[in-house]
């Protein structure tokens, strides 16, 4: 147990009551990234030796290439990220930041690689004159949300430790293709096309545009000779080439030089570092589940709901998620979920998206409760708010470990991100998931790579009614991240079993928590579980992918009295499961998101 003040009995009281004056129940922000489609052409895929996955079949190639050399999970999402800066520059890149985790064949490793806040941010950075908050464009577009990017730094301090093959040789595969080009795939297509602001870039225009103005077509062979040098430096001179000399100054300078301008310098990027954390590891029934801790908030909103799911199952055998298995669609996913599993995970959903607003954001500036959040106990107390119809809005409960009292975080749900998992021969594993914000990032280039937004994840109101936000901006801070790589193992013979992991903003944490719940409890393959409906609750509307769910389903939920939002669910879920049959041998199967153009490929 836990004791405080009355004073902090009392500014508590104030915060949760700020907490609980919500955005409306139906009003949620737009998709992170448009949707091109649901693909109906994906199997599982099968392999015996190794497997990666990624977002584009060309990074999934570079990652199988790098196993079939012999090198270890992490070599293969080195050479994956290097060649989705090219081929998915809307996402991901070396201008941005990520979240590594990592299985060495005998511990999870946690590298964070978020961007931080340059020296100069103060927590005014997307205040207007008149001190209200900018908009999310006015915000994006330009250097002002540019943070120091860190996923160069995280994949080195994980090489160091975890890497098989030397570091030059993982960046080939992106050099080659940058100076022989690609195709430029649907996707991007669409996703250059769909964006208004690439025009306003003389850089992004002269590469992404045609003459005219027009987006290139589909097809279109797209050459990056300015990246494939960018690469060649890094091959031989390590992150420094990035964090320091000419590199640097560019960025620096075209940061600060925007119109819109921002305030990172060349001594932010040198003083950047990475940082190996405590992965946090919880047990799901016969599991445990390994995630990212803070800024994350990733990996303890995983560990809440599928604790609050195995509370619910305590109290009531009723309520095993487990027996409630989904039922055959005539959808393109071909399955949907029942509306009993929706509810209960849209309400756990709810619980833990108010907790987040509150308590989550960068631990080493913030006491976050993680311990007191996860706590069984606690989820205990959660899980019984749960009833036979839905509570709408949820307000956060009280964990132990609180010292301050925040005011709700009311940020913009969204970014843009992709997801790489991985698997060696040796049975080493990597979820990594890594991002630039929102499409094209702060559509800053420089030297054929795009900067991030990453600041823009803040939040842009730094107190309410005197109490500040915890996830506010400061210097040098992290911004607070919903990003969820997750490793799965057997709790009782310690064996890596999934890894898993998606893009998708705010709403990753459903994303995860579904895929989960569908290979763990539902005993789905891969590709199934990724394909199964996206749904669930970030404490608003109890969202729906749009044309995947019954009449049938849909009314169900209303008798349930949930509020119902169907709207574009543009996951990016990559996973690959490892099992061992009686015999002890072996086998990989993987999946990639039909809604996005990715591919596993194993041997």
């Amino acid at each position: 147990m836990f004791s405080m003040s009355r004073h902090q009995v009392s500014v508590i009281a104030v915060a949760l009551a700020l907490a609980a004056c919500h955005v409306p129940i139906n009003e949620q922000p737009a998709a992170p990234e448009p949707g091109s489609g649901y693909r109906t052409d994906l199997t599982p895929q099968y392999a015996a030796r190794h497997m990666a996955a990624a977002a584009n079949p060309l990074a999934a190639e570079a990652g199988r290439e790098m196993l079939r050399m012999g090198g270890s999970a992490i070599d293969a999402a080195i050479a994956m990220q290097a060649v989705l800066t090219l081929v998915e520059p809307q996402s991901s890149g070396i201008g941005g930041g990520a979240f590594i985790l990592l299985w060495d064949g005998a511990n999870v490793h946690a590298y964070d690689g978020r961007e931080t806040a340059p020296s100069g941010a103060t927590e005014r950075l997307f205040l207007k004159a008149d001190g209200t908050p900018m908009t999310f464009p006015e915000a994006q577009i330009g250097g002002r949300s540019v943070g120091t990017p860190g996923v160069l730094r995280a994949l080195e301090m994980a090489h160091k430790k975890n890497g098989r093959l030397p570091w030059a040789k993982l960046f080939e595969p992106a050099i080659r293709l940058s100076e022989q080009g690609f195709a430029i795939s649907a996707r991007l297509h669409s996703l250059i096309a769909a964006d208004r602001y690439i025009w306003q870039s003389p850089d992004m225009a002269a590469y992404f545009l045609n003459a005219d103005g027009t987006p290139k077509a589909t097809g279109t062979l797209l050459k990056n000779p300015a990246l494939a040098d960018v690469f060649k430096r890094i091959a031989k001179e390590g992150p420094e080439a990035l964090y320091r000399g000419p590199i640097a100054d560019e960025i620096a300078r075209k940061v600060q030089g925007h119109r819109n301008a921002g305030s990172l310098s060349r001594a932010d990027l040198e003083g950047y570092t990475a940082k190996e954390r405590t992965p946090l590891c919880t047990d799901y029934k016969q599991w445990k589940v390994c995630g990212m801790p803070p800024p994350s908030s990733g990996g303890v909103a995983i560990a809440q709901i599928l604790g609050t799911l195995q509370a619910l199952q305590a109290r009531d055998p009723g309520l095993d998620i487990a027996a409630m298995q989904p039922v055959q669609s005539p959808s393109p996913a071909g399955l949907e979920p029942t509306p009993e599993a929706v509810h209960l995970l849209a309400e756990a959903g709810r619980l833990t998206f108010a907790d987040r607003a509150l308590y989550l954001a960068d631990a080493d500036f913030v006491p976050v409760p993680v311990a007191g959040l996860i706590a069984p106990d606690y989820l205990a107390r959660r899980a019984a708010l749960i009833g036979e119809h839905s509570m709408g809005i949820a307000r956060p409960g009280l964990p132990a470990g609180i010292q301050v009292a925040y005011a709700p975080d009311r940020s913009p749900l969204r970014i843009s991100t992709s997801q790489v998992v991985a698997v060696d021969d040796r049975g080493g594993a990597v979820s990594m998931t890594t991002t630039v914000e929102a499409a094209f990032g702060a559509h800053v280039m420089v030297q054929g790579f795009l900067l991030n937004n990453q600041m823009t994840d803040f939040s842009f109101i730094p107190a309410e009614d005197g109490q500040p936000v915890a996830n506010r901006v400061e210097p040098g801070k992290r911004p607070r991240s919903a990003m969820a790589p997750t490793l799965v193992f057997d709790r009782k013979s310690g064996e890596l079993l999934a890894a898993v992991g998606s893009p998708g903003g705010s709403q990753i944490i459903e994303y995860v928590s579904k895929s989960l719940v569908a290979m763990l409890d539902w005993k789905l393959d891969p590709q199934a579980a990724i394909n199964l409906p996206n749904f669930g609750s970030r404490n608003g509307a109890t969202e729906l992918e749009s044309g995947l769910f019954s009449p049938a389903l849909k009314q169900a939920l209303k008798d349930k009295r949930h509020a119902l939002s169907e709207i574009e669910m543009t996951s990016g879920i990559q996973a690959i499961v490892r099992t061992r049959d009686a015999q002890g041998k072996v086998s990989l199967s993987g999946g990639a998101d039909p809604r996005r153009e990715g591919q596993a490929l194993g041997d």
